[in-house]
């Protein structure tokens, strides 16, 4: 029986080891981010690991075990080494595939590998392939290829794939196997305590990219699946369903205060465009860099710009929804690719057809990514124009059609459109591989400046547009917007959790809007999902239906705004702005670090919302 133990003590021995090794090349990665972190914090990371590495290293052993169980009844052998071997090297192959996807996964995302990315990966592939353009592909592939012949060495060193014991009394067969699937199940629960393995085990720190590196990837990725795919519950329960309404509905009192009227006419053509990754930190009158955004600043002297405006969520499926339907962003799900619940969403454009404007959607690239297609027309755009509406050679870009092109065709086309009319255009070009047509302004091959390049870019196809628009007879009734899907982790390494993340512009502009408002700004704090309440009050169109929406041009609301990552989120208002751990279960940053008499505050308005936000998107 010793020897049975031996050879189960190395098979998780080598396990651990290598999950060891997959840490120690995250880290390396991730060194940058790391500069002011201690020796003795990077090296916690192994030890607060071991939980989840020996959970997962229980479910590795599952199916070892079984097999070793029933040959050990058996007089002779069934099963040849060879078939252990090949369930390490598949393990192998498919760990290493995980731990580089992962590394390059966490340097755009800010969080690890999970049942979102790898649903993208098969069901969205050009796409995905796409985003990871801009990440060190060689470089992974050649750490991939060495954590690989690293591990095949430990196996060779570490395994012992012989089964030994068959001779031994029946008494100690049925102990040692029993002894074996016990310390396995306490194994894969993390122990005897009431609580099951989760994620906070491994959190130990206040610095999260350690905490994230305790966590195993493999585990993580295991059971965000499990969760996806079969979970019914609602991983954000904080207080009872009627205490979260009730402190949600605190968020949402009804105004005794008529809404500040902006515009010539109450039915004008609305032209809204969403802009991909158009971040507040490259826009210099949002407090950005100069000279990125020439156009956003010129037009912002002739319309009426929102200053302390954040988007729902990290992604263009998140933002398209918080945008158009004012449902906030789900954390780990996505409504989006699911038709049950997101056809129940209301839409500003299923308000509009209904008061007699025409409605339409553009987009250069493959409406199909995260079901995109199925959530547009189903929302009432009569038209829809897509990758398919434009020629093959305009399609040169890796996700489709460049944005002047899409921006050409939209102007071109309400030419034509019966008025008033709805158009939607979201952009593309600004997103990883940041690809431009023609020459970059910004020199060099580092991502920040491919970054300012695209996003100048799109900042000139939006200056073109309205330029063109300027000669059309629709644009004198025609009220323009612009709004950013989401923000981004660029320029420089902005973390998931940090507020400027999310901050982005929102601004009216054209000749609809009353001299009067024309140049000024707002720094009322507000969210992506206010849009819609804002405009249909505008256009004196009733916004019941869009109970997460408050009307910013109405001074009776409440200014606060919500954003969320994979697992927390973050609660502003006019004078903090805290991002929640979920995990951990704690404040990790604050926008004031000296001021804490608002988090208690915060955080309670915080959970309530995630809370209820979450059970609304399950109730669906």
């Amino acid at each position: 029986m010793l020897k049975s133990f031996f050879v189960f003590f190395r098979f998780y021995l080598f396990w651990i080891l290598f999950f060891a090794l997959d840490r120690l090349v995250f880290l390396l990665f991730f060194t940058d981010q790391l500069g002011n972190v201690s020796f003795g914090e990077k090296a916690a990371t192994f030890w607060y690991a071991l939980r989840l590495d020996s959970a997962m290293v229980a479910y590795i052993s599952a199916i070892p075990l079984i097999f070793y169980t029933i040959q050990l009844f058996l007089k002779r052998s069934f099963l040849p080494q060879w078939a252990g071997k090949a369930y390490v090297i598949f393990l192998l192959v498919v760990f290493v595939f995980v731990g580089g996807f992962n590394w390059n996964l966490y340097r755009e995302w800010g969080s690890k590998i999970n049942y979102r990315a790898v649903d993208m990966a098969f069901n969205s592939t050009k796409e995905a392939m796409a985003s990871s353009a801009s990440q060190p592909i060689f470089l992974s592939a050649c750490v991939v290829f060495v954590l690989f012949v690293t591990g095949l060495l430990l196996a060779w060193l570490l395994i012992d794939f012989r089964v030994a014991d068959r001779g031994k009394p029946i008494f100690y067969k049925i102990a040692g196997s029993f002894t074996a699937i016990v310390v396995l199940v306490l194994m894969a629960r993390g122990g005897w305590q009431l609580t099951p393995v989760n994620q906070s085990m491994a959190y130990f720190s206040n610095k999260t990219i350690l905490n994230h590196a305790a966590v195993n990837t493999e585990w993580n990725l295991l059971q965000d699946i499990i969760n996806n795919k079969f979970a019914t519950k609602n991983p954000y329960k904080y207080y009872s369903a009627e205490e979260s309404a009730k402190i949600v509905a605190e968020l949402f009192p009804k105004p005794v205060t008529e809404t500040d009227l902006i515009l010539t006419t109450p039915k004008p053509n609305v032209v809204l465009i969403i802009v991909e990754s158009f971040t507040a930190a490259l826009i210099e009158n949002l407090g950005g860099e100069k000279g990125i955004a020439p156009n956003m600043a010129e037009l912002s002297k002739q319309g009426l710009l929102f200053t302390d405006i954040y988007a729902a969520g990290g992604r263009t499926d998140k933002g398209v929804v918080a945008t158009l339907s004012a449902f906030p962003s789900q954390a780990i799900r996505t409504i989006m690719k699911q038709n049950d619940k997101q056809e129940k969403l209301p839409a500003i454009a299923q308000d509009l057809r209904k008061n007699g404007y025409a409605t339409s959607f553009y987009y250069g690239g493959e409406s199909e990514f995260f079901n995109m297609k199925s959530y547009i027309l189903g929302h009432d755009y009569e038209r829809l124009v897509d990758e398919h509406s434009f020629d093959k050679k305009d399609m040169n870009s890796k996700w489709g059609t460049y944005d002047h092109m899409v921006f050409r065709k939209n102007a071109a086309d309400l030419d034509k459109e019966k008025q008033p009319f709805f158009s939607t255009i979201l952009t593309l070009t600004n997103h990883e591989p940041f690809e431009v047509p023609g020459t970059p302004k910004f020199k060099g091959d580092d991502v920040d400046n491919k970054y300012r390049s695209t996003f100048f870019y799109t900042d000139s196809c939006i200056g073109a547009y309205v330029k063109e628009a300027k000669t059309k007879a629709w644009y004198k009734n025609t009220l323009f917007i612009v709004i950013a899907d989401h923000s981004h982790r660029l320029p420089g390494t902005i973390s998931e959790y940090e507020a400027k993340r999310y901050h982005i512009p929102l601004l009216f502009f054209g000749d609809v809007l009353k001299p009067e408002v024309r140049g000024k700004t707002i720094d009322r704090t507000g969210s992506q999902t206010d849009l819609a309440a804002t405009l249909l009050s505008q256009l004196r169109i009733g916004a019941s239906r869009y109970t997460w929406s408050k009307d910013l041009l109405n001074p009776g609301t409440k200014e606060f705004a919500f954003f969320n990552w994979d697992n927390g989120f973050g609660f502003a208002n006019k004078d903090q702005v805290i991002s929640f751990d979920n995990v951990g279960k704690s404040i990790i940053l604050r926008s004031d670090s000296t001021n804490v008499k608002h988090d208690a505050e915060l955080t309670r308005y915080g959970k309530a919302y995630m809370q209820k936000v979450f059970q609304e998107y399950l109730d669906y």
